[in-house]
């Protein structure tokens, strides 16, 4: 796989501690789901962002997707937490 641009916002960001970061994700994983269980063990920092994975949204391009989105192609991938209005 090539590498992907990722973006983190909010607590993710917090947790992770940095804003982005280039990755080149092994062959193996495919979707978002499969990409944050991956960075979920690269470090106790990931492992704390990604610990419930259902509760953090994703982007492909800008554009929202669901945790069984196939990555491929991908430029850049954002993770975040729960939107609330106000």
């Amino acid at each position: 796989m090539s590498t992907l641009k990722l973006i983190y916002f909010a607590w993710v960001r917090e947790r992770v501690g940095k804003a982005e970061e280039d990755v080149a994700p092994p062959a193996n994983v495919a979707t978002v789901a499969e990409l944050m269980a991956w960075l979920a063990r690269r470090g106790d920092e990931y492992a704390h962002a990604f610990e419930n994975p259902k509760v953090i949204r994703a982007a492909i391009d800008r554009n929202h997707v669901r945790a069984d989105t196939a990555i491929k192609g991908a430029r850049e991938i954002a993770f975040f937490p729960p939107m609330t209005g106000g």
